[in-house]
Parts: C-alpha cells; structure tokens; sequence
C-alpha cells in the first residue's frame, strides 16, 4: 500500500501529468484539495473509488483516511493543486506517514508560476536582467516567516519574486519592496491560473494595491515583481545559441571540419 502526493497542476485539468493521472485512475481512495483542485481530475477516480474533499477536514481527519485504507491494503491519491513541493502542507502529512511505517512517494506538478509564465508567454529569466526566481510568502495569518526571509531581506537580491498566498498584504509588500525596486518596477498579478476565469492584471509596486481593489481580486493570486518582467525593454541575446560561443556539442567550425576532412 502506498500513499501518492499527486500534483494535479495549477487549475488546467490537462496540465496534470500523464504519471498523476494514472495514478488517480487506479488508487481506490482519492483524498483532494477540494478548494484548488478541480472536479474534472478527480473524476478519472474509479467507478468504485471513495473520493473526499479535504477541504473541510484537519490533518487528524486525513491521516485517519489513510490509516482505513493502510488496513485494507489500498493505495490512495492524495492530490494537491500544482506542486506539491510548494506550500502543499504534505511535509506534516508525510511526518504522521513515516510515524506509521506508512509508504509514500510524491508525483511532481506543474506549479502556479510555470503556468503562469506560460499563460503570459514570458521567460522568467531573462540575460543579464534577472537569473534568479525567487519563491516565497509574507506573514499573515499563518506561520510566521523564518528570519532572514521577510521581504526587506530577499527584496535587497534585486531578483524576481514569486510571491504566494499574499495578495491581502499588498501595502505591506510595497513598503518593503520599494526602495530595492523602485514605485516604477513591474508587478504582475495572476489570478486563478489555469482556471477558465484565470486573468493577469499588469501594475506598477506603486498602484497594484489601487488595481487589485478595482478589480475586486481577495484570494487565489501569484505576485510577481521584478525589472524582468518587462520583455519590451532591450535586453542581449542568450550565450545558448550564439554563434561566437563554443561547446562541447557545438564545438568551433574550423575544427569540426578539420575532423570530418
């Protein structure tokens, strides 16, 4: 018996991955993030398969699925929405499993950000203007964040930020990411992506409070800050496919001809 942590994606039910889907269509238990998680993808479950939306259990509640069908010897579906590396909550559930001499293997999905970026036919990285993505959250009402990682902190990196479960702390992220930035830096806002309803609303640190108020935006958002979010801006080309720069699989010209002379 195995307990498998699916990432089903992001909202797209087509962007769960062949491995996630197989999976939910053979496990006779399918527990799932009822909130994020949309209904199409839990529907390949099997006819006779118990499938529960977690969203109104606590973590006592799902581990006492599992221990039912650990008994039984079935294995069960534990489907998270994008990735469930990324603020999916399973390291407790995988803490409780391990307690339990419980199996567990995690299927990887396609995250918020990637399908974002996607959506808004960007490259996150971008030559010379940002090489690092950052992912993180503020503090609200959940846990606070660690020290070292408050937004004062990784904003000083000057990289592009992905920023979860925070569009409520809008005032607080501009106070902070202000003097690194710039009121004039790009700020993109992603809601519901991968949903039918997904949108992108475009800002700048200085009026993206104004415009998620307009547009009446409270929850199931991805921040992203960042000069590089700008594509319109001059930027060089990438060292991958210039011409002037050699590798081992696209070595120098001349000497390749030399060897097949």
């Amino acid at each position: 018996m195995t307990v498998y942590f699916i990432g089903a994606g992001p909202g797209d039910p087509e962007l769960i991955t062949v491995r996630g889907l197989r999976l939910i269509e053979s496990c006779k238990l399918c527990l799932y993030a009822g909130s994020l998680v949309p209904e199409a993808i839990v529907a390949a479950a099997p006819a006779d398969a118990t499938v529960i939306d977690t969203a109104p259990l606590t973590l006592d509640d799902i581990i006492a699925e599992i221990e039912t069908a650990h008994e039984a010897g079935l294995d069960v579906a534990r489907v998270h929405s994008g990735d469930p590396s990324l603020y999916g909550a399973i390291a407790e559930q995988i803490r409780r499993l391990k307690a339990l001499d419980i199996d567990y293997k995690i299927v990887p999905g396609v995250s918020a950000y990637a399908a974002a970026a996607a959506g808004l036919g960007i490259e996150l990285t971008v030559p010379e203007v940002t090489q690092s993505l950052i992912l993180t959250r503020t503090a609200m009402k959940s846990s606070a964040m660690p020290a070292g990682e408050e937004l004062s902190s990784l904003g000083r990196t000057g990289a592009t930020l992905a920023i979860h479960l925070s569009i409520r702390n809008l005032r607080q992220i501009e106070r902070d990411l202000t003097p690194f930035y710039g009121a004039d830096c790009p700020v993109i806002v992603a809601y519901r992506v991968g949903w039918p309803d997904e949108a992108y609303l475009h800002a700048t640190l200085s009026t993206v409070h104004k415009a998620v108020q307009k547009e009446k935006i409270t929850r199931t958002a991805l921040i992203f800050i960042g000069r590089g979010l700008d594509q319109s801006a001059d930027f060089r080309d990438s060292a991958l496919y210039d011409a002037e720069h050699v590798h081992v699989l696209r070595p120098k010209r001349g000497r390749a001809n030399e060897r097949n002379a």
